[in-house]
């Protein structure tokens, strides 16, 4: 059944050659202001309001420039799906940004709603990896996107300011080059728990 809300008539209005940006899971408030804000929630952000697979079915392939999400991926129950839906609706160089919480995160497992879990080399599995020295399957998938960067990051919400000020020195040294994130993973990474990882992938 289509539940789908289309509250500014995008689909009806869509131009393939224009430059389309989608938010998957805006929530209350937008990322990206010029983004098309999708969710299953109706907040007064939200441009579609639906299922987010239901939804991506209805964009034409190769009609998508950029793709950001924050806090949202963790929530879904298929991550492989996502990833080819976006693979499709994706053009040639557009971007994937997501963030979401590392799998350290303190606070990860008082969600029941968060069903995955999220690491330096979680899309290493999906796309074609030339950054970190540990390698890993692919598992003979048809890799069509480069994974860009991959950055993690540590901080503390309020009103525990001293503890962001400690682990945003933490995130300074961490990040400083990929041996040290790798090392912080393999090593560090329940002694100074990080709170979000952000992935950059590229449409080869």
């Amino acid at each position: 059944m289509n539940n789908i809300i289309d509250k500014k008539n995008i689909f009806n209005n869509f131009n393939n050659s224009s430059s389309i940006k989608i938010e998957l899971g805006c929530g209350s408030s937008k990322m990206n202001p010029d983004s098309i804000g999708i969710d299953i929630l109706d907040y007064p952000e939200v441009d579609i309001v639906g299922d987010i697979f239901e939804v991506l079915k209805k964009f034409p392939d190769s009609s998508v420039e950029h793709v950001s999400s924050n806090h949202f991926i963790e929530h879904i129950s298929d991550i492989n799906l996502l990833i080819l839906e976006l693979e499709r609706v994706l053009k040639s160089g557009g971007i994937i940004d997501f963030i979401a919480p590392h799998f350290s995160n303190p606070y990860f497992y008082s969600d029941p709603t968060h069903r995955n879990f999220f690491g330096l080399y979680t899309f290493s599995y999906m796309s074609f990896d030339k950054i970190f020295s540990r390698k890993v399957p692919t598992y003979q998938k048809n890799l069509v996107l480069n994974l860009e960067s991959v950055d993690l990051i540590f901080k503390s919400n309020k009103p525990f300011y001293l503890r962001h000020v400690f682990k945003f020195i933490i995130g300074l040294l961490f990040n400083s080059c990929v041996y040290m994130k790798e090392l912080y993973e393999e090593n560090f990474c329940y002694l100074f728990p990080c709170y979000e990882v952000r992935y950059k992938l590229k449409k080869k």
